[in-house]
């Protein structure tokens, strides 16, 4: 039996080496060449564009299809968007918001990075934009993508200052488009037709936002949700509605949904553009993926109730479009009528909400309980100092705070089952072709020091769905993005930019760079200073805790500080800062404990060691 147990081990062993040997081997070299051949590619095509007004297919020959961005623009007169948040143009053709770009936000941390980009129009490659309209069996002459808007000139939209576009269709019908934006990211479009004709028409409001192709990366990260999203139903049976991208073109290209009130838009990992209509109005939602000469259409859009525009009469329709970053605060604010944001407690209900559950535009996940309270600690730490990274470390202290009691037993147990251990040894000697007896005189020995052996096992089963909360947090929030911590790091969202194979930076060097191992060098074996610094805690506190009872298994442990530490590095250095922060606190309460017990312990043979005193060998 006790061999079976060894060969169950070794295999689970075996198994996880060659998982994480294949991870960083072969799929961590492919990754990078990957994203190395997409960079080059884009940047191909961004040249050709620049010279040509076109981008590139996918076997590298000019696409007429494809304008550069500019020249799309270019196909249509257009009135600019100047906002504190956002700026870019509304196109006249088609009377469209298709144009945005987000100014306080850089594509990198470079200074001189140019701002995201959010819409893009329609001709150019990944066109993404907001239609609306109106829409009516047999009515001709109804505005489309091709009617071009009359506005008076000079027209600038900015906040309290709304631009106001006509269209006469000759047959009767004039239109007219208000767009008003505030100084966020909520545009409110407001239509109106008016029916000058004897006839009576039947009308229907609608809205969408539409993605005319995806980039290669969107949609490919489990832990993000990228694609369609909404809240949608009615009353209590409001849920929230997820479409991802892969899974959305494969398994639901036409999916509905009935509705009164709630959102629906299309989301990247920080980016989301979202239609609102009236929160007591009836509508038709969809969420549709369409394949238009090659390029895979993914659309969201609502349909309002049809209505009798009777001759004379005029129908009015408002519907209000987010545009812009996923930040938290902002989200809630709308979400809670567009003042002050409640207090926390309110967070917990939408019973005043008049936008439902606008902060589940962030992917909190299914442990969402866990990872929103995580992130509200984190926000309000963040307001105190300044800094995500402190933030960090203050909510670290906190949860071993909360921790403290349960992990105070814990180590208890720990530091008695390590003191304990020269008994154990004879035991294991006196008994060992007598493994039944040698368990039944363990655990009455574990009885007689009121030990719990199951303790030492709890302080890691808990830190697991923290590890995973924060881990979630850091990937899915904009706050995290693009957020300093100190000295060389500069985005808490990315890995640590140091690496050990340039000395972190003292030769001026890209081990990337490197011909035939760079790929390895600046990937799966890109190791930086924190990462060594999480290595170091971890070993330490393996150390600290009673050895395993078998030699294979004693093994194990002592690989996984440097099995983790390679595995972390790949991580965002936010969490590697939690999770070694989180391994200093939890030595100094292991440290205590032991000198409480008088235990021998690793610190006190290292400060020994360094003092030059002779080090006892157990």
């Amino acid at each position: 039996m006790q061999n079976d147990n060894k060969n169950t081990l070794m295999f689970i062993v075996s198994a996880f080496v060659i998982l994480i040997g294949y991870q960083f081997f072969i799929l961590g070299p492919q990754q990078k060449k990957a994203e190395a051949e997409m960079r080059a590619k884009k940047a191909a095509e961004q040249q050709v564009a620049a010279q040509q007004g076109v981008t590139l297919d996918a076997n590298g020959n000019p696409a007429p299809l494809r304008l550069s961005r500019d020249a799309a623009k270019a196909q249509s007169p257009r009135i600019v968007v100047d906002t504190p948040a956002l700026s870019g143009s509304i196109a006249l053709k088609g009377g469209r918001i298709d144009d945005l770009l987000l100014r306080k936000y850089a594509e990198t941390i470079d200074k001189n990075s140019p701002p995201v980009e959010l819409f893009r129009p329609e001709g150019a490659e990944h066109a993404w934009f907001a239609d609306f309209g109106w829409a009516g069996a047999n009515l001709p002459g109804l505005p489309d993508s091709r009617t071009v808007w009359t506005a008076a000139p000079g027209q600038v939209l900015r906040p309290n200052s709304p631009v106001t576009l006509t269209y006469d269709n000759g047959m009767g019908l004039t239109f007219t488009r208000v767009i008003a934006v505030d100084d966020q990211a909520m545009f409110s479009v407001t239509d109106s037709v008016k029916n000058n004709g004897t006839a009576a028409f039947q009308l229907a409001p609608y809205a969408t936002v539409q993605r005319q192709g995806i980039t290669d990366h969107l949609g490919k990260t489990q832990i993000v949700h990228e694609g369609a999203i909404g809240v949608l139903g009615s009353g209590k049976d409001q849920k929230l509605e997820l479409a991802k991208y892969g899974k959305w073109k494969k398994d639901k290209p036409l999916t509905t949904f009935d509705s009164v009130g709630g959102w629906a838009g299309i989301t990247d990992k920080y980016w989301l553009a979202a239609l609102i209509p009236g929160q007591n109005e009836t509508i038709k939602a969809q969420y549709r993926v369409t394949n238009v000469a090659g390029t895979d259409v993914y659309d969201v859009n609502f349909v309002g109730p049809t209505q009798a525009l009777n001759p004379g009469a005029t129908l009015t329709q408002t519907t209000r479009l987010f545009a812009g970053a996923k930040t938290v605060p902002l989200l809630r604010k709308y979400q809670y009528g567009g003042g002050k944001p409640p207090a926390w407690w309110e967070f917990w209900s939408n019973a005043k909400a008049q936008i439902p559950r606008f902060d589940d535009a962030v992917d909190w996940g299914m442990f969402r309980f866990f990872t929103r309270p995580i992130f509200n600690i984190l926000e309000i730490f963040y307001r105190l100092v300044g800094n995500f990274g402190l933030a960090i470390m203050l909510l670290t202290v906190v949860l071993k705070l909360i921790l403290y009691p349960m992990a105070d037993k814990s180590y208890e147990s720990m530091a008695k089952i390590k003191k304990i251990q020269p008994e154990v040894e004879k035991l294991k000697a006196k008994h060992k072709d007598d493994p039944t007896k040698q368990q039944q005189e363990m655990m009455q020995l574990y009885q007689k020091e009121k030990i719990n052996p199951m303790m030492g096992c709890l302080p890691m089963l808990i830190q697991i769905p923290v590890f995973y909360s924060l881990y979630k947090v850091l990937t899915v929030t904009i706050e995290m993005r693009h957020a300093p911590f100190f000295g060389w790091i500069q985005d808490l969202s990315a890995r640590d930019p140091s690496t050990l194979f340039n000395l972190f930076g003292a030769i001026p060097w890209d081990p990337a760079t490197a011909p035939l191992i760079g790929g390895f060098l600046g990937g799966p074996l890109h190791i930086g200073v924190w990462p060594l610094l999480y290595g170091f805690t971890m070993w330490l506190t393996t150390a600290m805790n009673p050895p395993a009872g078998d030699p294979i298994q004693q093994r194990i442990f002592q690989l996984f500080p440097i099995i983790f530490t390679f595995t972390l590095s790949q991580f965002a250095v936010g969490l590697v800062i939690y999770w070694c922060w989180s391994n200093v606190l939890t030595i100094v309460q292991q440290y205590i404990i032991m000198r409480r017990y008088k235990v021998e312990n690793p610190i006190d043979k290292i400060i020994a060691r360094l003092q030059g005193k002779p080090v006892s060998a157990t």
